[in-house]
């Protein structure tokens, strides 16, 4: 909000040119709409330009269709080359690594780093948690009072097809991780419960050593408690969000700095140069 306060306050003030640089854009995760629920993302990006600002420079958005909720350019950077590097520089004998994709979603980012590391990927698959059947996430209507149900209604409600609530299989990893680095790449990590448990099973599976790589830190909640307990390794993430806070709580986390890269966007943004530079070492599936 206070973005949007001062985005206001340029426009009204008559600035020719307003850029906001988000490295983490808010509700990123609500990009699609779930059940009856809302595209909470779409409503920002309304908001972000009802404000005023005439460019966006983000990193890593959830999902690189959220560009097209804005009627302005935004330039959606990576930081895939860094945490390449990161590995490459940082972690030894990486070469006996494993890129791991947390579910199947994440799997075309971890074959684009095991392509250009030259690496095996793994994918884990299922889930260690109750089955959507069971979940009450409290985004459905309550069911209406008897007294208020004609039986026109309750004949109409019966006759309604019943389907089978999706549910996943137990987890487990598809590839072979025995003996290896296990490396898990994201977009972000937030609530480290599936982290955990994924590691969990790499460990039993014998990878001897287990990193988790991701763009955004957000470590929300019990996060530092919850790794640092864990048998992760380590935890890499970028200094889009703060996090001084949780790297006190846990040491296994580890910051990559990405500040030069904004600070470049904003150099060509100003100059009106090409942007395309910062885009020389990024796959379409980062």
């Amino acid at each position: 909000m206070e973005l949007l306060i001062m985005a206001y306050c340029c426009r009204t003030s008559a600035a020719r040119n307003i850029v906001g640089v988000i490295p983490y854009l808010p509700y990123s995760k609500q990009s699609k709409m779930r059940k009856r629920g809302c595209i909470v993302s779409k409503l920002l990006a309304q908001m972000i330009v009802k404000a005023g600002l005439s460019h966006v420079i983000t990193m890593d958005l959830h999902q690189k269709e959220i560009q097209g909720f804005f009627d302005i350019p935004v330039d959606n950077l990576r930081a895939s080359p860094f945490l390449l590097q990161y590995i490459t520089d940082c972690i030894p004998d990486y070469r006996n690594a494993v890129i791991v994709a947390r579910n199947p979603a994440s799997a075309n980012k971890a074959t684009s780093y095991a392509e250009r590391l030259r690496l095996g990927i793994a994918v884990i698959h299922g889930e260690h948690k109750e089955s959507e059947s069971e979940m009450v996430d409290g985004r459905n209507s309550p069911p209406p009072q008897p007294s208020h149900t004609t039986a026109r209604t309750t004949a109409a409600i019966n006759t309604l097809p019943l389907v089978a609530a999706k549910e996943k299989p137990p987890i487990n990893v598809v590839g072979d991780v025995g003996g290896k680095i296990a490396i898990m790449v994201d977009d972000m990590i937030d609530d480290v419960a599936s982290f955990v448990a994924a590691a969990e099973v790499l460990n039993e599976r014998g990878a001897y050593k287990i990193y988790v790589l991701a763009t955004h830190g957000i470590l929300s909640s019990d996060a530092p408690q919850l790794l640092e307990a864990s048998p992760i390794d380590e935890v890499v993430v970028t200094n889009t969000v703060p996090h001084e806070v949780q790297k006190m709580q846990c040491h296994k986390i580890k910051t990559v700095d990405i500040s030069i890269l904004l600070s470049e966007a904003i150099r060509r943004i100003h100059h009106k140069e090409s942007m395309s530079y910062l885009f020389r070492n990024v796959t379409l599936e980062d």
